[in-house]
This record gives structure tokens, C-alpha cells and sequence, in this order.
């Protein structure tokens, strides 16, 4: 049985780990999340642990670069080119731009393509806007969903703050029909100090991440599997058929 849970109210994609997200209108899902979703990543080259990708918890100014495509007309979803915090435009993959980065980090880093993507732990991320406005309500501040990196924000038709631990083991349907992407829920969103850090200035506010320990065991949203590939668009029906 298909249940109308709401409909697809945001969708963000994130070129590069960990720098400024792009939102849009609609995007591809395929078997490794949305089309040109974190193909991109810098790696720390003196890092020899099992995860030596540079992150905005280490550092917090990576949520200021702005992938973005100047070119127009060239083929394919990654980015061209960033604009870094200070303004200036430089090739997504350069010496210059790695050069900058390791310099406000501290340590030599290169930027590195992946194919199927570098992620935490699954190719698609789902929070609804309700949750988010728990959080901020509990922690005393507006909070700009983006703090949350998703993928996809749900605007539920029942107005229910974490409602998407109903989810676990389902699958959500975008749009109706044998043809809608789907993606399996397979596991609740543990979150890390990413939540903290404000997109646009990179400011912190730890009550954020206190807020969401206390309220909800660490977690908020949910990560997905995807199970069958389409075309997402902000509007959209989200069905869920629960676990049997």
C-alpha cells in the first residue's frame, strides 16, 4: 500500500564534498545519487587514515566556495570553475584553487574525482522542513535547512517533526506511476558538528547540534538507497510504501 507522505519542497546538489550546494529545480537520479552529487572531493595528501577526505568539520570555510559551470553548453554535471570567500574565480581543478584551500587548512590537499561519488554513508539524504523548524525551535534560532545537506526536503502533508523515522526499511516514491525514482530508506541521519556551521558565513553555533543530541538521539532526516532511477522535480507526490 502506497501512502502520500507530501511532496518534494527543495533539492540540493553538492559538487564538491563539503563546499556550497547548488539548489535546483530538478536534477536525475541515478544509481549513485543525483547526477554530479559529490563526484568531486580534496583529499589530504598527508592523511593516511581510512577517510582522508577534507570536510567543512575540519574546515568550516569550505561551506564559502561556490562551485559553479561558467561555461555554458559544456557537457556532463560537475562544476568548471569556484569562487572562493574572497571572490576570486578559480578552475575547480587547479593548482591555484588547491593551493588556497591547503593554505586556510593548513596542509597539502588535491582534488580528487570519483565516479560513483564520495559519501558518508549513502548516495541520497531526505529531512522534512518540519524537522528542521523543531530544531531551530529547540535551539533558539531560524535554521536555514542547507545546514542539514540534503538532498532532497520533504514539506510534509501531516506537520510531524521527525516523522521520517516512520521510514526505515520503506521506500519512497517521487511521483506516481511505475516509472517514479525510488529510493529505499535504509538508515536515520546521524549528525555530526556540519549542522552547526551557517552556509552563507560559516559562523558556528553549537547549540544546534545540542539540540538535535537532546531532542533526538543525534539523528535528524534519513539516508536512502536509490532502487530505481528517474528524473526529480521540486512539486512533486512523495509516496511511501512502509516495511512490510
Amino acid at each position: 500500500m502506497l501512502i502520500e507522505i507530501g511532496h518534494v519542497e527543495a533539492i540540493f546538489r553538492y559538487p564538491v564534498k563539503s563546499m556550497a550546494g547548488q539548489p535546483l529545480d530538478a536534477a536525475d537520479l541515478g544509481w549513485h545519487g543525483l547526477d554530479g552529487d559529490r563526484r568531486l572531493a580534496f583529499r589530504r595528501i598527508d592523511d593516511r587514515g581510512g577517510f582522508p577526505w577534507l570536510s567543512a568539520t575540519k574546515l568550516p570555510d569550505l561551506l564559502l566556495f561556490a562551485p559553479h559551470r561558467r561555461e555554458a553548453g559544456v557537457p556532463g554535471d560537475l562544476p568548471t570553475h569556484v569562487r572562493t570567500p574572497d571572490g576570486e574565480e578559480m578552475p575547480v581543478v587547479s593548482e591555484d584553487l588547491a593551493a588556497e584551500v591547503g593554505r586556510r587548512c593548513g596542509a597539502p590537499v588535491q582534488m580528487m574525482q570519483l565516479r560513483q561519488g564520495i559519501f558518508d554513508e549513502a548516495s541520497i539524504s531526505v529531512i522534512a522542513s518540519d524537522t528542521v523548524r523543531e530544531i531551530g525551535r529547540i535551539a533558539g534560532q531560524r535554521l536555514d535547512v542547507r545546514r542539514f545537506r540534503p538532498n532532497v526536503v520533504v514539506r510534509l502533508l501531516n506537520s510531524v517533526p521527525f516523522q521520517e523515522d516512520e521510514w526505515v526499511g520503506g521506500v519512497l516514491s517521487f511521483g506516481e506511476g511505475d516509472e517514479a525514482p525510488a529510493v529505499t530508506v535504509t538508515m536515520r541521519d546521524v549528525r555530526c558538528s556540519m549542522v552547526n556551521f551557517d552556509p552563507d558565513s560559516a559562523s558556528p553555533a553549537p547549540e544546534v547540534l545540542k539540540a538535535v543530541v537532546r531532542t533526538h538521539q543525534n539523528t535528524a532526516g534519513i539516508y536512502g538507497t536509490v532502487t530505481r532511477i528517474g528524473r526529480l522535480a521540486v512539486g512533486q507526490t512523495i509516496l511511501l510504501r512502509p516495511t512490510s
